[in-house]
C-alpha cells in the first residue's frame, strides 16, 4: 500500500500518504484545539520512525513552530533519512509581504529551522493572498523560486492553495511541478475535477489534502458541523449525515471512505493527512487497507452534495 512511486514529473519518489503538519504547530484559531510541544515531537519521532516516508510543513504554519518542531527531531535523529522525502512551503511575513526578497527570506527561514540546507520540494503557499499580477511580476514570488532552484537551494516547485482556478493559472505557467489542493475533492466536494484533468495531461503531480475536509467525514456533521474551515451549509450536512448512515450500514467507517476516495484516483499521487498524535498513524493506515465494497462507492456518489455548494 505504501510503495513509493513517481511524483509527477520531478523524478522524486513518493508514498500513496503523507502525513500534513499545520496542526502540529499548534493552530487553535483554525482547528479548535492546541498541540503542545511535547506532544507534537512524540508524533514527530513516531513518524519519522514509522512506515509513511513523506512530510509536509510550511514556513507559516504556527508562525513557523511547526517546522521548528520537526527541525527539534531531526537534530535528534541526525536529519532527514535518506528514504524520506520532506517539503516545505513559502508564506508571507507577519505584515503580509509577499515579495521576491520575502520568498528568499521564507526559504532562508525553513532551511534554519529545518537544519537543511537543500530543500527538496518547496510550494508557493495560498498565492490567493496576492494577486496572480502580483505573483507572477518581474521581482515577484515566482521569480524568486525559479532562481532559487536555478541556484540549488530548492529541488522542485509546487503551488498550494485553495482557488481552483487560481491554481489551474499557476499550472500554466510551466514552472510548478506538484500541485497541492485541498477540500476540493472530497465525498462532499469535486472542484478540483478540472485541475487534475489539467495536472495529469501536464505531467503535473497532483497532492490532495484535507480528505476529511476538516474532520466532518470523520465524526460527521453533528459532531463536526464544518467543511473547510467553516460552517457547513445545510445542504453538505444533510450529504455527509447520509453517508454517515451508508458507511454505518455497510460496516465501514465513513472516515476509510473518505481517505480512500482521495487514494483510489489514479490523477492523485499523494493524500496529504494530518495528524497529532502517535497513535493516528497506525490508525490511518488502517483506515487506508479497508476493504470497501463498490455497492457502497456508487450509494456515496449518490449522495454527492450539488455542485453549487462546492467550494471552487
Amino acid at each position: 500500500m505504501l510503495t513509493k512511486r513517481p511524483l509527477g514529473s520531478t523524478g522524486l519518489l513518493a508514498p500513496p500518504l503523507c502525513i500534513g503538519t499545520s496542526a502540529i504547530g499548534s493552530i487553535p484559531g483554525i482547528y479548535g484545539y492546541e498541540v503542545d510541544r511535547d506532544q507534537a515531537l512524540r508524533t514527530l519521532r513516531a513518524v519519522f520512525d514509522g512506515p509513511i516516508r513523506f512530510l509536509d510543513t510550511s514556513n507559516g504554519y504556527g508562525g513557523g513552530e511547526s517546522e521548528r518542531r520537526i527541525g527539534a527531531v531531526l537534530r535528534e535523529i541526525g536529519g532527514v533519512p535518506a528514504d524520506f522525502l520532506l517539503s516545505t512551503k513559502v508564506d508571507p511575513d507577519a505584515s503580509g509581504d509577499f515579495s521576491g526578497e520575502r520568498v528568499r527570506a521564507s526559504l532562508a527561514e525553513s532551511m534554519e529551522r529545518l537544519g537543511m540546507d537543500h530543500l527538496p520540494l518547496v510550494y508557493l503557499h495560498d498565492p490567493e493572498r496576492i494577486t496572480f499580477d502580483q505573483a507572477t511580476a518581474a521581482g515577484g514570488p515566482v521569480e524568486a523560486l525559479v532562481q532559487a532552484k536555478e541556484e540549488g537551494l530548492v529541488g522542485h516547485l509546487g503551488v498550494a492553495g485553495g482557488p481552483v482556478d487560481l491554481l489551474r493559472r499557476f499550472v500554466n505557467l510551466g514552472v510548478f511541478e506538484a500541485v497541492i489542493t485541498h477540500n476540493r475533492f472530497t465525498l462532499l466536494d469535486r472542484s478540483a475535477e478540472p485541475l487534475l484533468d489539467q495536472c495529469a495531461e501536464a505531467g503535473v503531480a497532483v497532492l490532495n489534502a484535507a480528505p476529511f475536509g476538516g474532520g466532518m467525514l470523520v465524526k460527521g456533521p453533528d459532531t463536526a458541523p464544518r467543511y473547510a474551515y467553516r460552517m457547513a451549509s445545510d445542504e453538505v450536512k444533510q450529504s455527509a449525515a447520509g453517508m454517515w448512515r451508508a458507511c454505518e450500514q455497510a460496516g465501514v467507517p465513513l472516515a476509510a471512505a473518505a481517505l480512500q476516495f482521495s487514494m483510489r484516483d489514479p490523477r492523485i499521487g499523494t493524500t496529504v493527512v494530518g495528524i497529532t498524535r502517535p497513535e493516528r498513524l497506525a490508525h490511518t493506515l488502517e483506515l487506508a487497507a479497508l476493504d470497501i465494497p463498490d455497492d457502497l462507492w456508487a450509494e456515496l456518489d449518490k449522495l454527492t452534495p450539488a455542485s453549487g455548494t462546492w467550494l471552487r
